[in-house]
């Protein structure tokens, strides 16, 4: 090939991978590493039929920067991190609200088909809870501190071994839905109908308003995340079960890999909603007033990360793309 037509083949990829590099243009980090091989590629090409020519110095130029930038160092990973969080994560979550949407269904209608279950069946509650759990709540009830489960442990030992046990269910969610999405499913509905007993196990002895405030300190991050993760696993599912334009594996990896970035994002709060139910939900003394704040709060970090974020910084991005084209 001349190397005129080679340049003008592939002039519009150096010039974007130019304008990456000097930050004037974005791009998420899988499509920076690809740029980067093919511009080392075409930078050997170059090497091989053009030799010291302006081209070859050029790609070199070009090369050696995109290395300063991609192999980072322990301050630029930091970055990486935050821009994983900040910008790569939601822009790419846009895409999933329909399984989102779907897993909190799912969650929501058998937490009324477990509070109903509970109403029309004496001993659903404890076929769900277990008796030892029900015999040891109704002793704490007759003592008069109903939420006294939640001091039962050292405040660290509680943290810890709850943080593990959410993020264990979470990735049985996520896991779970290479069974064809059924999988993940499953644990939606075995998880809302244990909540929709819980709820009622109360509401039957007059104390749903005193369980609601205590459980929901924590469990507003922690049953969210769950049905995030279960998100993650639908994902999976439907990269199985519908892939598109792609081979039925290469879809499946694409979602795999979606699904992991949903699960590393729900981490931070699996860690928060474990620190939440071992070292303050068993303050069941505290006013209702900040029981309450607690709950707001938490419900609504939750619904702007995982709900509005994506779609505002998806709407800014794609503003701002519209009106750089405006301006060519």
């Amino acid at each position: 090939m001349r190397e005129a037509a080679f340049i003008k083949q592939n002039k519009a990829r150096w010039q974007l991978f130019e304008a990456v590099i000097a930050k004037k243009e974005s791009v998420n980090p899988d499509q920076l590493a690809d740029l980067y091989i093919e511009i080392t590629d075409d930078l050997s090409y170059a090497k091989t039929f053009y030799p010291q020519s302006n081209t070859e110095a050029y790609l070199n130029s070009i090369a050696s920067q995109a290395h300063q930038k991609i192999y980072k160092t322990k301050k630029e990973s930091t970055n990486r991190l935050v821009h994983f969080f900040k910008e790569e994560f939601p822009l790419e979550f846009y895409h999933y609200q329909k399984e989102l949407l779907l897993a909190f269904l799912v969650f929501a209608f058998f937490t009324i088909v477990g509070a109903y279950s509970s109403a029309t069946d004496g001993n659903f509650v404890r076929l769900i809870m277990g008796d030892a759990y029900v015999n040891k709540t109704l002793e704490n009830i007759e003592s008069g501190d109903p939420m006294a489960v939640y001091k039962s442990q050292d405040e660290g030992a509680m943290f810890l071994a709850i943080t593990i046990n959410n993020i264990r269910v979470a990735m049985y969610a996520f896991i779970l839905g290479i069974l064809f999405s059924v999988g993940s499913l499953y644990i939606m509905m075995n998880n809302g109908i244990m909540l929709g007993s819980f709820l009622y196990f109360f509401y039957e002895r007059d104390l749903l308003w005193e369980s609601s405030r205590t459980i929901w300190i924590h469990g507003t991050i922690e049953i969210s995340v769950i049905i995030v993760a279960g998100a993650a696993g639908l994902v999976v599912g439907n990269g199985i079960l519908f892939p598109g334009t792609y081979t039925r594996l290469a879809s499946f990896m694409k979602s795999i890999k979606a699904g992991l970035k949903i699960m590393v994002s729900t981490i931070p709060f699996f860690i928060v909603a474990g620190f939440l139910e071992g070292f303050v939900t068993r303050h069941t003394e505290m006013p209702d007033l900040l029981a309450l704040l607690i709950i707001a709060i938490s419900l609504f970090v939750i619904l702007y990360y995982y709900v509005f974020y994506p779609i505002r910084i998806t709407r800014k991005k794609e503003h701002e793309k519209l009106l750089e084209q405006s301006l060519k």
